[in-house]
């Protein structure tokens, strides 16, 4: 198995819902971003899968949330727009257009600062 891993990250302000402490009032973040890609196979060229077009899928759906407020989006009108959540929506979006027979999203990546990250693995046994 191959692991292919793209970056991207884009700025977008938050705030939680419900939640007691400073992350309560409306902040921003340059949110950073890592989607991780297996493979099994590679092609003729012996690429797995293009970086570029994994790096397209995934700066298409970070461009989504870059320069807002997520909490006013409405995939955030039930949930908080937590790095989890973030992280979940993001695999779930990379799947959706990435997964085939030869290529799976195995994890996504979402750090709010450097020092605080969250990765998601979806129902991949670990």
């Amino acid at each position: 198995m191959y692991e292919l891993t793209v970056d991207s990250h884009f700025s977008a302000a938050h705030c939680l819902r419900e939640y007691r402490g400073p992350c309560a009032r409306l902040h921003g973040h340059t949110w950073k971003v890592s989607v991780t890609i297996g493979t099994s196979s590679l092609d003729d060229v012996g690429i797995g899968m293009d970086f570029e077009d994994i790096a397209s899928v995934l700066d298409g759906i970070t461009g989504r949330f870059d320069h807002q407020n997520l909490n006013d989006l409405d995939l955030f009108r039930d949930m908080n727009p937590t790095a989890e959540n973030l992280a979940k929506i993001i695999y779930d979006l990379m799947r959706e257009k990435i997964d085939t027979d030869r290529h799976t999203v195995l994890s996504v990546t979402v750090a709010e600062s450097d020092r605080f990250r969250v990765t998601y693995y979806g129902d991949i046994p670990r």
